[in-house]
């Protein structure tokens, strides 16, 4: 997909960017994969707001998408490609030889009546879906699963890849786009190739209003509000805060590590952080 610009008739067509989606399917999605979904607002179920500067947004359907892959050695043909209001990435509805339906991340370079397989040792081609013992080193591949029969869980946002290094005994070494090498069961799924919409990280909405479509209510900054509502409220004049970035509770914004699961370190060979490698457990193992 390309980008396309519109010509500065107002403020806003001026810098907007935006990806052209001429070649993407202008229907509804397939009835019996959708259905209506309810926009909470970052309001609970008494009313109260716990996810601040969130809205509505624009009313839309949620597509049931294929995270599983589960019909084996059955070939299916793609339909059409799909916009989804609900992910940065395009969705591919397939059909099977069964004449049953079904939602798959679309990837990158796929196309209209093209064939696509899940199951043991097919062949390495855009959309095929099979275990990671099956897929040679080097090989792009995107829906990542954890565990197996677990679903995708990795790399499945616009663009995204992972790049599998090699086999270690029963687990597969693969690369992430941050730059983290983790182990996975080899047993566990994933898709080949890298997923759709790439240009998706060059888009600049142009306006406010977009956002307020997308459900994203504005954010006021700490040091514009008063002492009683933020930590970094008040002073004279205007003021940088006096102190390092927190939440409006307390909490460290800038460095804190917020990760609690301690029970897969073990599976984290290493990690990128603001660009200097750190060693994380069993590192040695690798080599």
């Amino acid at each position: 997909m390309s980008l396309k610009t519109f010509k500065s008739y107002t403020q806003s067509t001026r810098g907007t960017v935006l990806v052209d989606r001429k070649k993407i399917w202008k229907g509804k999605p397939l009835k019996s994969l959708s259905f209506g979904k309810n926009s909470t607002g970052g309001r609970n179920n008494l009313g109260r707001i716990t996810s601040r500067s969130k809205g509505a947004g624009h009313k839309n359907k949620y597509r049931q998408v294929d995270f599983y892959r589960k019909k084996d050695d059955m070939k299916a043909k793609v339909e059409r490609i799909e916009y989804d209001p609900n992910r940065s990435s395009y969705l591919a509805l397939i059909k099977y030889e069964d004449g049953t339906n079904s939602y798959i991340l679309a990837p990158e370079k796929i196309a209209i009546g093209d064939e696509v397989v899940s199951g043991r040792n097919k062949e390495i081609k855009i959309g095929n879906c099979m275990p990671l013992c099956d897929i040679p080193a080097g090989t792009a591949v995107h829906n990542i699963e954890l565990s197996p029969n677990g679903g995708g869980k990795l790399a499945r946002s616009a663009g995204a890849s992972a790049q599998i290094s090699g086999i270690d005994e029963n687990y597969c070494i693969i690369k992430l786009a941050s730059g983290e090498i983790r182990k996975v069961f080899s047993l566990s799924r994933a898709t080949i190739g890298s997923l759709s919409n790439s240009e998706h990280q060059n888009i600049k909405i142009g306006k406010a209003g977009r956002n307020r479509w997308k459900g994203k209510r504005p954010s006021v900054r700490g040091v514009a509000m008063n002492p009683v509502d933020h930590p970094h409220g008040g002073g004279e004049g205007k003021t940088s805060g006096g102190r390092s970035p927190v939440s409006p509770w307390g909490q460290s914004a800038k460095g804190l590590k917020t990760r609690k699961n301690k029970n897969t370190n073990k599976y984290i060979l290493f990690v990128v952080i603001l660009g200097i490698i750190t060693y994380i457990f069993n590192f040695e193992s690798y080599f």
